[in-house]
């Protein structure tokens, strides 16, 4: 199944936006784990057993495995979405950036070894840099577009005095992204919670791409003015939700450290249920608006 088609399916089976971040920090267990790089995987997949019917994704960041030596747990980790969740989409974040032979390895990385149904990349070197990534037509490519992290005006936010217009590079990038770069219908875009009126633009300039979502949660983003910004689409009288473009919304710690004690995964549950029902009000809220 091609991926935008299997995170559509995710999307109705779970009746969410969730897109549940998989950042495990031994330092952060609960204490029977705690500090213990070996549990990585057994605290991650009780997350997951936890909370896989409520979420449109799972997002493993890799560097949180491959700073201990982990990369064997997220390899297992995978595996074990793919037995408890079969129809839940593996988002790897990578956020890999190369050409050529590098890049067609990364690419086996991604989807190879690991299995993943889609990964973030950086597009700074150009679309050669994405090219090895698209090969696999069932496969998916977020692009970083409009990051919520301060630094990322630095560059996003610069207008590009030699194209027509002068858009901001995040807006010429997201051009790229839903024309000519996307010629397999694959790609999708990053953009931050923690700003809305850029995740309008981007949505603007991008209808019909899926959109992943950082920010919600620890971070400080607002979910109601995130699916405002960010969705389009219909809720009809039975209340199923259709749109052309999903919204990937994603929170990490805020569900993964719900709780320091040996409910954690409990308390991740009650989270991601809470994170999940906001986010659909949200939705609804959104479509009323437009229906009126």
């Amino acid at each position: 199944m091609k991926f935008l088609n299997l995170l559509r399916l995710a999307e109705r089976q779970s009746d969410s936006f969730l897109c549940v971040g998989l950042d495990p920090d031994p330092s952060r267990f609960p204490a029977k784990y705690k500090n213990d790089a070996s549990k990585i995987y057994d605290f991650c997949a009780a997350i997951v057993s936890a909370t896989c019917d409520l979420a449109i994704a799972f997002k493993p960041q890799i560097a949180y495995f491959a700073a201990y030596r982990a990369e064997d747990q997220l390899e297992q980790l995978i595996a074990q979405i793919r037995r408890t969740a079969p129809s839940v989409p593996v988002i790897l974040d990578a956020k890999r950036g190369d050409i050529g032979s590098t890049a067609e390895l990364y690419a086996v990385e991604a989807f190879e070894r690991y299995g993943a149904d889609a990964v973030t990349l950086s597009p700074f070197m150009g679309q050669d840099s994405i090219e090895p990534y698209l090969k696999r037509h069932d496969k998916g490519a977020f692009l970083l577009c409009r990051t919520s992290n301060a630094g990322g005006s630095d560059l996003q936010a610069q207008r590009l005095a030699s194209v027509a217009g002068q858009p901001m590079l995040y807006e010429y990038l997201a051009s790229l992204a839903q024309g000519p770069w996307n010629r397999n219908g694959q790609l999708g875009l990053v953009v931050g919670a923690t700003y809305p009126a850029e995740i309008d633009q981007v949505r603007q300039l991008a209808p019909t791409l899926p959109l992943l979502i950082p920010g919600v949660g620890a971070q400080g983003g607002d979910a109601a003015a995130t699916i405002k910004a960010g969705w389009r689409g219909s809720i009809d009288a039975s209340g199923l939700r259709s749109t052309s473009a999903p919204v990937i919304v994603n929170s990490s710690r805020a569900i993964l450290y719900a709780s320091p004690n040996d409910d954690f995964a409990a308390a991740a549950r009650a989270e991601a249920i809470k994170t999940r029902d906001l986010l659909n009000a949200a939705c609804r809220a959104a479509a009323a608006g437009v229906r009126d």
